[in-house]
């Protein structure tokens, strides 16, 4: 019997996305839809399974916890690959790694304008104070010859500053490889990062974590805003220092952020962006949707059949 472990379904809905049943008859596959941070509890979950499969990013297999789950000989991710794998680690212990394809490319860029628009139009304070009997205790903005500063320009960011276009936006770009002439190609200009900063209305950040892109927005950096200026965040948490945004906000330096992504995740019951109404925070929702779900699951199970057939599919290196 094959024992298989899908971890954080938080709503549920890993084994209605696909059809589990292709497995073969001795495969026993069990959801757990909570999320763990202790490494003890998770080796006392996970120790009995040979396969396991992780959503992304949520529950990070370093090499501490990989060397305590000696059954483990198949770790799934969702996505083409995941940077909270030590994957010197899998290598040496011999496990083998098998991601997926993405869903649709624009759903986190999607996601991106519904919180730039949700800030602009306080679409959650007016919401919450009709229900409460009120009506119109706020003042919107208009997006309309407002500029947008978009850091990172690559399939995420291309995507936004385009839509940025279409609402008659002033584009303009930086990383630290963008090009004039990429930047030209989605109709943005490329600035320097420090006039990114203090020309933007709305800073929208799509960069992958990495070395150099940890704390990459940080207190001299937020200070460069205007005070009418909005960050959105969905690419990651620790892109941005969070204790001075922390600051930033209840300090009114900048007007708002609008975040789908946080250091700590899922959010603490007692952090300090559960309180700031100048947020609009969402559960990295990004990538949540139902045809990224079935996209991921669907090869999830494929990858398992391949795995357990000897020829693995989606290796990831």
């Amino acid at each position: 019997m094959t024992r298989i472990a899908v971890l954080d379904d938080y709503q549920g809905v890993a084994l209605p996305s696909t059809d589990w049943g292709r497995l073969p008859s001795g495969a026993q596959v069990e959801v757990f839809r909570d999320h763990l941070f202790d490494e003890d509890a998770l080796v006392r979950r996970l120790a009995p399974f040979e396969v396991i499969c992780a959503m992304r990013e949520r529950t990070p297999f370093r090499s501490s916890l990989l060397r305590r789950l000696p059954n483990l000989k198949l770790l799934l991710t969702t996505g083409a690959r995941n940077a909270s794998f030590d994957m010197p680690t899998t290598r040496e212990l011999g496990i083998t790694v098998c991601g997926t394809m993405g869903g649709p490319r624009g759903t986190t860029a999607e996601l991106t304008w519904g919180l730039i628009l949700a800030l602009a139009k306080k679409i959650p304070l007016e919401d919450r104070d009709v229900r409460n009997g009120g009506w119109q205790v706020t003042m919107g903005e208009s997006l309309d010859g407002k500029t947008l500063g978009v850091v990172g320009l690559g399939n995420l960011g291309s995507h936004v500053a385009t839509v940025g276009k279409a609402f008659n936006m002033d584009v303009i770009a930086w990383s630290q490889n963008l090009t004039a002439e990429r930047a030209e190609q989605f109709g943005a200009r490329l600035v320097t990062k420090g006039e990114l900063l203090t020309q933007s209305d709305f800073v929208t950040i799509h960069l992958v974590l990495s070395d150099r892109t940890r704390g990459l927005i940080g207190a001299n950096d937020l200070a460069l805003m205007k005070p009418t200026a909005y960050l959105i965040n969905t690419s990651r948490g620790p892109i941005v220092d969070e204790a001075s945004l922390i600051d930033a906000l209840r300090n009114k330096r900048i007007a708002g952020a609008g975040l789908d992504v946080f250091d700590i995740e899922p959010l603490p019951l007692d952090h300090p962006f559960r309180n700031l109404e100048n947020t609009v925070i969402t559960p990295h929702l990004g990538y949540v949707t139902a045809e990224s779900y079935r996209s991921f699951f669907d090869q999830t199970v494929e990858n398992i059949l391949a795995f357990l057939d000897g020829k693995p599919v989606r290796v990831v290196q």
